[in-house]
C-alpha cells in the first residue's frame, strides 16, 4: 500500500521541544512504519524566514529523493519565489494563518490560490485566522484548487462542525493530524464527509509518526476507505506532482 503523509515538518521550533527535528530521523521512522513519503515544510519557513526555510526544505528533499515532498511556505509578509513551484520535490504550498496573523480569507493570500497547486493550511477551530468556516469560504472562491484543512479544525469539539461546514465544498479535504484526533474520530469524519475527502497526516516531527499512523491503521474503517485515507486521496490530489521523474 502506498502511504503518503500529508503533514510533516523538519527543523526546530522555538517554543516546542522536538527531540529529533532532523530529516534523517523522520525518514528512518517512515522506513520502520512503511510510510512511502512525507510532505514537509521547514519550521524556519513557517516561522521567521520563509525564503531561507523553503530553500533549506528543497535541499533536504533532494537528499532524500522520493521520500520527502515539500510544502513551500507562503508568508504574506515576506517574498515568495513562485519559480520554486517547478522543483520536482514540491507538492504545493503551506499556509499558517495563525502564525502569520493573516486570515485565510485575507486578500494577501489570494496569490497563493492563483498558482493552482494544492494548498495545505493550518486549521484551528475558534480563531479569527483559520476557523473552518474560512476554509468553506475560500473553497467556494477557488473550487479547482485542492485545499487541505490541517488538523481538521484541531479541537475535538470542532471536528464535526468542520466536516459540516465543508461538506458541500468538494475542493476542501480534512487532514487528520493533531494530538486530539483519534481513530474513532477518523472513522466519524469518513462517515460525515466521505472517505474520498479525508487525508492522513501526522504532524511529525512535532508529533510522533507512530501515533499519527496508528490511529488510521487501527480506525474502524473498511479496507478500501483506509487505503484512500492513507494514500489514495493524497495521490489523487497531487496528481503528477507525486513521483515526477528527476
Amino acid at each position: 500500500m502506498t502511504i503518503l503523509d500529508a503533514h510533516g515538518h523538519i527543523g526546530p521550533w522555538a517554543d516546542f521541544l522536538i527531540p529529533a527535528p532532523g530529516a534523517e530521523d523522520l525518514v528512518a521512522m517512515a522506513d520502520r512504519l512503511g510510510v512511502t513519503a512525507i510532505g514537509v515544510s521547514d519550521l524556519l519557513a513557517v516561522g521567521v524566514d520563509a525564503p531561507a526555510g523553503n530553500r533549506r526544505a528543497l535541499a533536504t528533499a533532494e537528499a532524500f529523493p522520493d521520500r520527502l515532498g515539500v510544502w513551500l511556505v507562503a508568508n504574506p509578509h515576506q517574498p515568495f519565489d513562485a519559480g520554486l513551484l517547478d522543483h520536482r520535490a514540491v507538492w504545493g504550498i503551506k499556509l499558517h494563518p495563525d502564525v502569520h496573523r493573516c486570515a485565510l480569507t485575507d486578500p494577501r493570500y489570494e496569490r497563493v490560490f492563483e498558482f493552482g497547486v494544492p494548498v495545505l493550511a493550518h486549521g484551528q477551530t475558534g480563531t479569527e485566522w483559520s476557523d473552518p468556516v474560512l476554509f468553506a469560504e475560500v473553497g467556494r472562491r477557488h473550487p479547482t484548487v485542492p485545499l487541505l484543512m490541517g488538523h481538521a479544525g484541531l479541537f475535538a469539539a470542532g471536528f464535526h462542525r468542520a466536516a459540516r461546514l465543508v461538506a458541500d465544498v468538494p475542493s476542501v479535504f480534512l487532514e487528520t493530524c493533531g494530538s486530539r484526533m483519534t481513530g474513532r474520530w477518523v472513522a466519524r469524519l469518513v462517515d460525515l464527509i466521505g472517505a474520498d475527502r479525508v487525508v492522513f497526516g501526522s504532524d511529525a516531527c512535532f508529533l510522533d509518526l507512530r501515533v499519527g499512523l496508528g490511529r488510521v491503521v487501527l480506525a474502524p474503517l473498511a479496507d478500501d476507505h483506509r487505503a484512500a485515507v492513507l494514500g489514495g486521496n493524497l495521490h489523487r490530489i497531487l496528481g503528477d506532482r507525486w513521483g515526477r521523474p528527476s
